[in-house]
């Protein structure tokens, strides 16, 4: 099973088009909030199911602010984390996902990727593919494949972007 997870798309939906055509086939897409009214056009663009919460960006949305998923073996807490403060670290988020019995919590909001494994619990953050905020400014993404065992993998993605030359004279 291949679920691509990404973030902060902040209605610019041209990266996401990209990352789709460069993934191929995947199973799932999760979206972790700021998708500022492009709930259907990222549905249609994804063609798989869609699992979407709402970030601080989405005012007038009805997505739910967080929502639980299974993938495989894992129970997943989807949230944008605004709500858990995670500007400032991980630790509401944790206590949360531990007490909902989690194996996995993924969240956006800061604009930078993380990938943080314990045998407890997985945190993850896709980070932006619109407005990225890491040392390199690289818009960024997740890959979760499943193992034949089923034993989950990420990769933290990067889009290359090509550069625009700009001359004074």
């Amino acid at each position: 099973m291949k679920v691509l997870i990404v973030s902060d798309t902040h209605g610019r939906e041209e990266n996401l088009k990209k990352v789709l055509e460069k993934a191929g086939t995947i199973d799932m897409m999760i979206h972790l909030g700021d998708v500022e009214g492009s709930e259907e056009r990222i549905r249609s663009m994804a063609g798989v199911p869609v699992h979407m919460v709402a970030g601080n960006n989405d005012w007038y949305s009805s997505l739910p602010g967080e929502e639980i998923v299974t993938i495989g073996k894992y129970r997943a807490l989807l949230t944008h984390g605004h709500h858990y403060y995670v500007g400032m670290g991980h630790e509401e988020l944790k206590e949360q996902a531990v007490l909902k019995h989690t194996d996995i919590v993924m969240y956006g909001h800061t604009h930078c990727p993380c990938l943080e494994q314990t045998p407890e619990l997985t945190i993850l953050n896709p980070g932006s593919l619109s407005l990225p905020r890491q040392a390199g400014r690289a818009p960024s993404y997740i890959m979760m494949e499943l193992d034949r065992e089923g034993e989950a993998h990420y990769t933290i993605c990067y889009l290359r972007i090509k550069p625009v030359s700009w001359f004074p004279f």
